[in-house]
């Protein structure tokens, strides 16, 4: 899980003790250590500038330094009193050239004005067109506080995501045509690069994977599963997989990749349900048949959740009581299993779609709470899909049947129950597969995400 390192930045004109005719000072030291305590309680890490900014050479010198540091993700303006927006608008403008996040925030309170110099700032950043988020709440709040660093997050994710590169392994996989990127929209909206191999490399790096390292990955795997891995050539051939996409990766210095799958490589290697299993266990953002728009939603919130990520077909929506089943081939985190039926060992079993065989993943997934989300385009546009979740567990004694309903129970399962107006959510719906990820802190990130990267929201 990502962290976000924020820059915090007080400014105000009437400081250095200076009080207000009643004899209290403008400036209340304790609403600012208040506020920093906040951020760090929910897991910012904090920069901070020691000086409360009023001239333009101290804002200079306080923007300047964040302005010129890779390692920081975004800035928080902390409003004390009222400023003179002129003398920090330029500096503020230099920092949102370089993409990093930028919060305004004002404490509620009467005492020291400080929502003037809030709205001053706000609306001088508005009238240039500057992103940023303004956020008028107290540090007790932590609703509001979950706005600040929210939009820190997103922040963090995209600052990660430019100059990255997407590795690709072969080309589009089933026909599909609703997750095909154009390169230089995926450079100008993330800053990414796409990469592209043929699989021959990938079978080849297989291939040559020697017996001492099938045996050290065996060791890796194995705990994660209630049953002993088996031993046959099909086996070997997905974990030999599986060790050939970490040493391309590390080779190219790819940050994710996605492959096609089939038609191609699970018709005369091995079906790649294992490996993608395995990669997205590792927290590395992947998606089958080199779906790009899957991909990028699996890197954002692989970034931002604390467990891995699973993405599966919307095999079937049952609108009586919003429930979405999410189905993959044979593809999924082992370690997002539920205790009451942990991983276990299957075979793919769909000859059309990988003739060659190949290891898969028996899941059902965990009981908690997240969201349903899905990258998009529309008439060329971005937009992202996203619901609130919960994912539920069925009684035990329903677990066999409810699997059964599909015609393919040994593929991974997730039931989860959308929290949303299910209409709209199938009509907004962008693809064949969805992406389910834990954390209720996701919604508000994603949908901060988007707001920093001209993506239309769809907030369901």
């Amino acid at each position: 899980m990502i962290t976000a390192k924020v820059g915090f930045v007080v400014f105000g004109v009437h400081k250095d003790g200076l009080q207000d005719p009643m004899g209290t000072p403008f400036i209340n030291e304790e609403k600012i250590s208040q506020a920093k305590e906040a951020l760090r309680n929910q897991g910012m890490s904090l920069v901070e500038h020691d000086v409360i900014v009023a001239s333009r050479e101290e804002a200079a010198a306080a923007i300047d330094p964040f302005r010129l540091r890779d390692d920081i993700d975004a800035v928080v303006l902390f409003s004390g009193t009222w400023v003179w927006a002129a003398h920090l608008i330029a500096p503020i403008r230099d920092l949102a050239a370089t993409g990093k996040g930028i919060v305004i925030w004002t404490v509620p309170g009467s005492q020291g004005w400080r929502p003037v110099g809030g709205w001053v700032m706000h609306a001088a950043m508005n009238e240039i067109g500057l992103n940023h988020r303004f956020v008028y709440g107290a540090a007790e709040d932590p609703a509001e506080v979950s706005r600040i660093t929210s939009y820190c997050q997103a922040a963090a994710v995209k600052n990660r995501l430019n100059r990255s590169v997407v590795g690709a392994f072969g080309g589009r996989g089933m026909g599909q045509t609703c997750g095909r990127a154009d390169p230089s929209q995926w450079m100008k909206s993330f800053g990414v690069d796409i990469d592209t191999r043929d699989t021959k490399d990938l079978i080849d790096t297989a291939n040559a994977v020697t017996q001492e390292e099938l045996g050290a990955a065996r060791e890796k795997i194995q705990p994660w599963f209630c049953q002993p891995i088996p031993e046959d050539d099909v086996s070997a051939r997905s974990i030999r997989l599986y060790i050939a996409l970490q040493k391309l990766m590390r080779q190219e210095n790819w940050q994710m990749y996605v492959i096609q799958s089939f038609p191609g490589l699970g018709d005369y290697y091995t079906a790649s349900c294992f490996a993608q299993s395995m990669m997205l266990n590792d927290g590395v953002g992947t998606a089958t048949l080199c779906d790009y728009n899957n991909l990028m939603t699996v890197k954002i919130l692989t970034e931002l959740s604390r467990d891995p990520v699973y993405y599966g077909d919307l095999q079937h929506i049952d609108k009586s009581n919003n429930e979405v089943k999410v189905i993959g081939d044979g593809a999924c985190p082992p370690a997002l299993a539920s205790p009451d039926y942990p991983a276990r060992f299957a075979e793919h079993g769909i000859p059309t779609e990988g003739e060659a065989g190949g290891l898969s993943v028996d899941v059902l997934c965990k009981a908690g709470k997240g969201v349903l989300a899905r990258l998009g385009r529309r008439d060329g546009q971005f937009e992202m899909v996203v619901s609130r979740c919960t994912f539920n567990e069925p009684p035990k004694e329903e677990i066999d049947r409810r699997r059964h309903e599909c015609g393919i129970p040994l593929w991974p399962h997730a039931f989860v129950q959308a929290h949303c107006d299910i209409e709209e959510l199938i009509q907004a719906w962008n693809n064949e597969y969805g992406v389910v990820a834990y954390g209720e802190h996701l919604y508000d990130e994603i949908v901060a995400f988007c707001e920093q990267t001209d993506i239309k929201a769809i907030a369901l």
